[in-house]
């Protein structure tokens, strides 16, 4: 491919002869006689070299020569001068002249000059051209690091969680044990104490004062069993039914059972739950203690009002459900302990609620994750696959 170059002098004689000479050696060659028309030109055909005289009307060469070393990089300058001075040569070069020939000067002089400064010219591009695909793999590279690190990041967050999920598992299965004897252990005597308590009450009909201890002691054994009736659930499944359901339907029937609490306390209800969704083989009652669970804690925590947000999709072969409040949140560092058994932040809770939602969750395949921010609400997310 001919390379392109533009001549810009004032003299006709001039232009014609460079013109003649190095269309000869080959170069694909245009010519005008001012710099103020140079640059349409220098826009349009994009010149490797400029042959650029010092002294023209209008515009002279030394503002002609930084305007296109300003507008065109790429295009390079070589100054025709007649004052062999020292001081312009230095004056051109600072300007960003690649060179300078005095006139007049020979053919093969002027062709010498050219090859050398298009030479150069290829060199310093194409190091251009290195510098920014170094820069661009470089780029590149970063990317792929924060990629990576991200991905590392994210692996070792899924395996903590694994990790948590399994003692929690164990922990799980340990407590179903201990439940066991508990239960065993510790009904007989609350029965025992349960029935002198009745029998006390009954013999006390005149006393209404210590009937009303009585009373306190068989309700008191009652919160006791109550309490080992939800140790036993949290660890141990219960007898349960598979059968085919509709999952909007259990959240809807969840929902129901809290209307009025959610009137009481002005809560503002937003439900998404398309009709056409695929059924999955489940126990409803069980699932509904899920449901049951999330919407108790979402109001204990916006007591004062807010937004409790339902909605159901399909994703792929799972069915998400998100379960979302706008109440005060959870502290990050309660985030990887509020499935734990035990754990409660409420004054009279248990903390079983959540472990019981873990379980049943588990029991199905499914997952269970949790986004909250302090005072920004509280965002729960069940996959439960089809199969």
């Amino acid at each position: 491919m001919r390379e392109k170059l533009l001549v810009v002098d004032d003299e006709r004689m001039i232009l014609e002869l460079t013109s003649m000479v190095l269309s000869s050696r080959g170069f694909d060659v245009a010519v005008v006689d001012n710099a103020i028309d140079s640059y349409d030109l220098i826009e349009r055909e994009r010149p490797a070299l400029v042959l650029l005289d010092y002294m023209m009307p209008k515009v002279n060469g030394l503002d002609a020569l930084r305007e296109i070393r300003v507008r065109f990089p790429e295009t390079y300058v070589i100054m025709f001068t007649g004052k062999g001075s020292e001081e312009v040569a230095v004056e051109l070069m600072k300007a960003g002249a690649s060179d300078y020939i005095l006139k007049p000067f020979s053919n093969a002089k002027l062709v010498e000059r050219i090859e050398n400064v298009l030479r150069i010219r290829s060199i310093e591009l194409r190091n251009k051209e290195l510098v920014l695909e170094q820069e661009r793999l470089l780029g590149e590279i970063e990317r792929w690091n924060r990629e990576l690190e991200e991905r590392v990041k994210h692996k070792s967050t899924e395996l903590e969680r694994a990790h948590h999920e399994v003692l929690l598992t164990e922990k799980l299965a340990s407590l179903g044990h201990i439940a066991a004897g508990m239960a065993h252990e510790i009904r007989n005597p609350l029965n025992s104490i349960s029935l002198f308590a009745q029998v006390m009450r009954a013999s006390l009909q005149d006393e209404p004062e210590m009937q009303s201890y009585a009373d306190k002691i068989v309700s008191e054994v009652e919160r006791i069993d109550a309490i080992l009736v939800k140790v036993l659930s949290t660890s141990k499944r219960s007898p349960f039914k598979l059968r085919s359901i509709q999952m909007g339907t259990v959240i809807e029937d969840s929902l129901a059972a809290f209307a009025d609490q959610i009137r009481l306390q002005k809560i503002v209800l937003h439900t998404q739950l398309p009709e056409q969704m695929p059924s999955i083989l489940a126990d409803a009652d069980e699932l509904g203690q899920v449901f049951s669970n999330l919407f108790s804690n979402a109001l204990f925590e916006m007591q004062e009002g807010g937004t409790l947000s339902v909605s159901l999709e399909l994703d792929g072969q799972e069915i998400l459900i998100t379960v979302s409040d706008t109440g005060g949140g959870i502290p990050e560092g309660d985030l990887n302990t509020i499935f734990d058994p035990f754990f409660t932040t409420k004054e009279r809770g248990t903390g079983f609620g959540l472990s019981v939602v873990l379980r049943i969750v588990k029991s199905y395949a499914g997952r269970i994750s949790v986004d909250s921010q302090p005072d920004q609400g509280t965002t729960f997310q069940i996959r439960l696959p089809l199969a």
